[in-house]
């Protein structure tokens, strides 16, 4: 039934209608989880959404299509092609982070793949899993797509079910209990977990410009996004220059209180809001440190002076707290990265292009950003996912149709013709041996054959 290029796209438009007519109760509900500032759930749950929509919808069939490939001598008259198949039955379990963005995406390329799928939002953004459990189900075919709201223990079981494909956001602990369940049934896995994002600022940038994009950054969603930049790198000189241009941008855009900014979000619950309180312990509160437990607010904080042994440095802060870890210079900064799980994504700050390469060249992550945060994922044309603790696989554009996709090799061989197959019959002998090896041979290129 989902097969059909027409059924597709009849369900991805209705999407685009979900969102549409439903914008205001997506900001409402995002609001109230997680007091998420309608301009930067617009951005996030809605805008971002509806541009892998429209590239989906744009380029769809051309996806679709069978793709040809090169043949060699033997299957000149035959038809050699990689068909995009669906797997089956997909299974989403979606974050509360950005618990639209999060399933959505996915769900867009699962679906203009052809699969059925089971949706499981986050049952920690509570107003918003109840949207999308009463409302998603008004627009999609219920034969073929279904929301599951499920705690840890209905997860646990419903893992236990054998799923074709399973698509999972979140933490790196839960990532590998979602692993060995599909394990059990061989059930391949995307997984998009986080990690210590690393941000190295050079001493040669523009500190101003710096500050403003890595306060924006960290501080977006007060923090709660699996790449924001976690950490910063750089020299003690650099550390001067940038605490009070830190200070500056965060009150330029959060005012001299941010408690009472409207574009300033809260901590999802009482329990991450003690896990993120905790973290404030390490180095030096140079900016910020205020926090309100009954409002589960905490302040766009900066810690000066942090050393690489201090709780914010053991674990990912996922809150508005941004750790300066103090380096001698780019080298140390590199080996730094290094010697730690790789990260979801890299960051580095320099007006020389020069050491923004050797950053992404020395070393290894999910994603890269030079002189920016965040920015990378605004592209579909780039892949977004995870490298080793940062998990596997990789989505966003065509990338999600891929992931959902299995691209099966198909050769289909003309019944004629049987003379050009006798050479690979037996009774074998060294004349057929030497037919075989002319017709099938792949040779390097620009190797002259002497006759």
């Amino acid at each position: 039934k989902t097969r059909p290029l027409e059924y597709r796209v009849a369900q991805l438009e209705a999407l685009g209608r979900f969102l549409e007519e439903k914008k205001q109760d997506i900001l409402e509900a995002t609001a109230l989880d997680m007091g998420k500032p309608s301009f930067e759930a617009y951005f996030t749950e809605i805008l971002l959404c509806k541009n892998e929509l429209n590239d989906t919808l744009n380029n769809l069939s051309h996806w679709m299509k069978d793709e040809h490939v090169d043949k060699n001598l033997v299957t000149q008259l035959d038809s050699a092609f990689i068909r995009k198949d669906p797997y089956g039955v997909v299974l989403i379990i979606a974050p509360w982070n950005y618990p639209i963005h999060l399933f959505l995406v996915p769900l867009i390329g699962a679906i203009a793949a052809g699969n059925c799928v089971v949706i499981k939002p986050s049952e920690i953004s509570k107003n918003t899993e109840k949207l999308v459990a009463e409302m998603l189900t008004c627009y999609l075919d219920s034969d073929c797509f279904a929301v599951v709201t499920a705690g840890v223990e209905e997860t646990t079981r419903l893992l236990e079910n054998k799923f074709d494909y399973i698509f999972f956001t979140g933490s790196p602990s839960v990532g590998r209990i979602i692993m060995t369940a599909a394990a059990k049934h061989l059930t391949p896995v995307t997984l998009e977990l986080g990690g210590k994002n690393p941000c190295y600022v050079s001493d040669t940038c523009d500190v101003q410009n710096v500050a403003r994009r890595v306060v924006w950054g960290r501080f977006f969603n007060a923090g709660q996004t699996c790449i924001a930049p976690d950490y910063v790198l750089c020299s003690v000189e650099m550390q001067e220059k940038l605490m009070p241009a830190l200070r500056e941008a965060i009150t330029e855009y959060f005012g001299s209180n941010p408690r009472e900014s409207p574009d300033f979000a809260r901590i999802v619950g009482d329990k991450q809001f003690k896990r993120v309180r905790a973290l404030l312990s390490s180095g030096r509160v140079a900016i910020g440190g205020q926090t309100d437990e009954k409002e589960r607010y905490i302040a766009p904080t900066v810690l000066a002076d942090v050393q690489p042994s201090d709780p914010a440095m053991q674990e990912e802060i996922f809150g508005p707290i941004l750790p300066i870890v103090v380096v001698a210079n780019m080298d140390e900064a590199i080996d730094f990265i290094n010697a730690r799980p790789r990260p979801l994504a890299i960051y580095a700050f320099s007006c020389d292009s020069k050491v923004v390469n050797q950053v992404l060249e020395r070393t290894s992550s999910g994603g890269f950003c030079g002189n920016d945060t965040l920015m990378h994922v605004t592209l579909t044309s780039l892949p977004f996912g995870g490298i080793g603790n940062s998990g596997l696989g990789k989505y966003h554009g065509k990338f999600t149709f891929d992931t959902f996709s299995h691209h099966r090799g198909c050769l289909h061989r003309n019944m004629g013709l049987e003379a050009i197959n006798s050479p690979r019959y037996p009774p074998y002998t060294q004349q057929k041996l030497g037919l075989m090896t002319a017709a099938f041979e792949i040779k390097r290129k620009g190797m002259c054959t002497l006759l």
